[in-house]
């Protein structure tokens, strides 16, 4: 058994090294896979707390502030000056086919807090986001990055949930989610689900050239067209690809 242990572990790091190989000179994503790594003790490296918002807090950080642009080509919507560093704000708008935004207007946001050293060590999201991505999702989400298989073409990463623990909670129903985000921009009726479509534009200035989709976040969000419930969520933010299949997070 350990000398299975050290084999996997050998065989870990080899595809990892193969990865950065291809990636010469971009220290950003070294760090960023370095903070993958520590996925795999979760709960030695990060914590989360869940109440009006859910925060996901970066115990031992390695991602500078730049990394994060770097990687994502956005910048923030607005910058916060801490005593101990600075928070960096995303904010999502609803918006049209044309990109204008809804009235009443319906928002949600993303904080990323640095310290004095501008290293990440908290990721927060607004209760708005929860609607879409409850907190007991989103955190078993997270923690199946541990086990989470790399696409070197892609430099993707996909979690796999058959490594952790499933929950015993309720799906989000869709008079619930409705009520937060309001009336979709299309209805697409499919077997057995019906996908609801919207656009959120992120405030930013600033995109480098190129990356100019990567402000307009497309939101997915499939329903069982029995009973209402919320079975899978997908979509792009701040270029951060995130789909959670709801039902694979249950116990049935």
């Amino acid at each position: 058994m350990q000398m299975k242990k050290k084999i996997i572990k050998f065989l870990r790091w080899f595809l990892i090294l193969s990865f950065m190989s291809s990636l010469t000179g971009c220290f950003y994503w070294m760090r960023a896979y370095q903070t993958y790594l520590q996925m795999d003790d979760f709960d030695q490296h990060f914590s989360i707390v869940a109440d009006n918002e859910f925060q996901l807090l970066f115990n031992d950080p390695i991602l500078y502030n730049n990394d994060f642009i770097s990687l994502s080509k956005l910048q923030p919507s607005h910058k916060s000056t801490l005593n101990t560093g600075e928070t960096w704000h995303y904010w999502f708008r609803k918006v049209d086919l044309q990109n204008n935004v809804i009235k009443p207007e319906v928002k949600f946001y993303f904080d990323l807090d640095f310290n004095e050293q501008e290293l990440l060590t908290q990721w927060s999201f607004s209760q708005l986001f929860l609607q879409i991505a409850p907190s007991e999702f989103l955190e078993i989400s997270i923690r199946s990055l541990g086990g989470a298989k790399i696409n070197q073409g892609k430099r993707q990463i996909k979690a796999n949930t058959d490594l952790i623990e499933k929950i015993e909670t309720d799906l989000p129903q869709k008079s619930q989610v409705l009520n937060q985000l309001g009336t979709p921009l299309s209805i697409e009726h499919k077997k057995g689900k019906d996908v609801y479509l919207y656009h959120f534009q992120l405030e930013t200035q600033g995109i480098e050239e190129g990356y100019e989709d990567r402000a307009l976040s497309i939101v997915k969000l499939s329903f069982d067209n029995k009973t209402d419930e919320l079975i899978k969520m997908s979509g792009r933010f701040i270029g951060l690809k995130i789909s959670i299949n709801y039902q694979k997070l249950v116990k049935k």
